[in-house]
């Protein structure tokens, strides 16, 4: 299983998130490294997974705000060898190419994430392409709370027009150290073909959840809590891979 840490940005700083509810977030208290500072954050929990890839969220552009162009050009400075991901409350494609163009430069690739609590249009709107074939790599996020699909539901049900990364996005799971969504992983997985892979997001309490994480079908999970609170050990120790 593959361990993709994730930072949640919030005025420039690191947050934790909780059940999606994002007026109520507050700084970290991380056990892997003291303050809220995003790079020194971001290359403490790369080390700990021995990952290359990082999620960030923007909250600041997920709530309609001005992208937090100062912190995602830092750490995209800072960690030249680390893949991005970024969601930063796409709706569509033009916005996506707006951001990454204003990202530009020497330094990590940034591969947009588009959520469907975030897209304007539903699959296929007027014949076009879906807004994610513009970038190799880039993921298509399936957001829920509480059973209940966020954005347009189409998104959910179009597996035509997937890509080849899918986030399976459970937000009322996430902080709460309440399980993964295996179910709806493992109907997603069988809905999605053998061609693409699967990303969970949310509840991940230990290392036994990563395993039957990866029995569902997710080839890689979205970590944040568990990894600051140190419920899960670092690579290279049972029930973690890089």
């Amino acid at each position: 299983m593959h361990i993709i840490p994730v930072i949640d940005l919030l005025d420039g700083r690191v947050v934790r998130a909780v059940r999606g509810q994002r007026d109520q977030y507050r700084p970290i208290v991380s056990g892997l490294h003291p303050g809220s500072d995003p790079v020194a954050l971001a290359r403490a929990m790369l080390a700990y997974c021995a990952s290359r890839t990082l999620y960030i969220a923007d909250l600041d552009a997920l709530t309609g705000r001005a992208a937090q162009l100062e912190a995602l050009q830092a750490l995209r400075l800072a960690l030249p060898e680390t893949e991005l991901w970024l969601d930063a409350g796409f709706a569509n494609a033009a916005q996506a190419t707006a951001a990454l163009a204003a990202l530009r430069g020497t330094g990590a690739r940034v591969v947009p994430v588009f959520g469907s609590e975030s897209l304007s249009e539903p699959p296929a709107a007027a014949g076009s392409a879906p807004p994610f074939d513009t970038w190799p790599g880039a993921a298509l996020s399936l957001d829920r709370r509480h059973g209940m699909p966020l954005g347009n539901a189409a998104w959910w049900q179009a597996s035509a027009a997937w890509p080849a990364q899918l986030i399976v996005m459970a937000l009322d799971r996430v902080g709460a150290f309440e399980g993964p969504d295996l179910a709806t992983l493992a109907a997603i997985r069988a809905q999605a073909g053998t061609g693409r892979r699967l990303v969970g997001a949310g509840g991940i309490r230990d290392g036994a959840d990563l395993a039957a994480a990866a029995h569902a079908g997710a080839s890689a999970w979205l970590v944040a809590s568990a990894i600051h609170d140190l419920r899960i050990p670092p690579a290279g120790q049972a029930g973690q891979s890089s």
